[in-house]
């Protein structure tokens, strides 16, 4: 028995000593042991897992809405309105063919004359009710008005000074000056008047309710101006700096007459259909 043991002891003891010498024998054993880093690489957002809504479609909700008792109201799409100007130009002026070139002295002038003074009839109408709420408005004065109002919107435009500008052109007439310049440098100019600015037309009109009164008044100018427009890159696009052009353009200018603390602002302008197409803007491709 203790004999037994003592051999069992050897062998122990003997196992023991082979497996130190086989960890003498092996390298990777002799290494130093490696120590693991966590490293933060990227965030993993957990995803929530996907749940099936109890509504699949908008007819079911209001389906079980209505069987418990609550009333979805309808919803409507109202598009804004803006009842400080109006949405156009009521009865548009239509310019004579071949005005600022035909003279008045001839026969197709006299024949336009004629026919200038058939139009005013109405004018004389719209004046009369202009005058009820703006008791100082005259045809004669005005046209001098609406010329300085004309350049220092052009002013306010090309220094793009917004508060300004929306006191001198309409909320229908802003959008219209505006669009398209966005990264371009404009440089405009006055240089003269070829001819004194006059009033051509006169219209008043109701919207929404009666009495509720706008005044448009159409506005001959017959200028000489300059009119630069640079791209993002300073390169010229339209135009130039030193080079007048002799400009006839109908303005139409319009204010809230019922509204004590209106004022003439610009609305828009009437193109006639002879006038020679304007020059096209040379675009700047990257």
């Amino acid at each position: 028995m203790a004999a037994s043991m003592q051999l069992n002891m050897a062998k122990a003891a003997l196992r023991l000593s082979l497996q130190g010498m086989e960890c003498l024998l092996n390298p990777a054993r002799l290494a130093a042991s490696s120590l693991m880093i966590p490293v933060r690489t990227k965030k993993r957002y957990r995803i929530p897992p996907s749940t099936n809504p109890k509504y699949l479609t908008p007819e079911q909700y209001k389906l079980r809405a209505r069987a418990a008792g609550i009333v979805v109201p309808h919803e409507r799409l109202v598009r804004p309105m803006n009842i400080s100007c109006t949405a156009g130009i009521l009865d548009p002026y239509v310019p004579p063919e071949g005005d600022a070139r035909i003279s008045s002295l001839s026969k197709e002038g006299l024949k336009q004359r004629v026919d200038q003074l058939k139009q005013s009839v109405a004018s004389q109408l719209a004046i009369r009710k202009i005058k009820d709420h703006v008791p100082d408005f005259s045809t004669k004065t005005f046209a001098e008005e609406a010329q300085e109002i004309f350049i220092e919107a052009h002013n306010n435009l090309t220094n793009f000074d917004r508060h300004k500008l929306h006191a001198l052109v309409t909320e229908r007439c802003y959008p219209e000056m505006v669009r398209g310049n966005k990264f371009k440098t404009i440089r405009w100019s006055f240089v003269e008047s070829l001819e004194p600015p006059r009033v051509v037309q006169v219209r008043s009109s109701d919207m929404v309710s009666k009495g509720n009164l706008y005044g448009q008044v159409t506005v001959r100018m017959h200028t000489r101006q300059t009119l630069a427009i640079y791209d993002r890159f300073g390169r010229l696009m339209y135009g130039g700096e030193d080079i007048p052009k002799d400009c006839l353009e109908y303005v139409v200018l319009e204010r809230h007459l019922v509204n004590p603390y209106g004022a003439w602002r610009l609305h828009g302008k009437v193109v006639p259909s002879w006038a020679p197409p304007k020059d096209s803007i040379a675009k700047t491709r990257i």
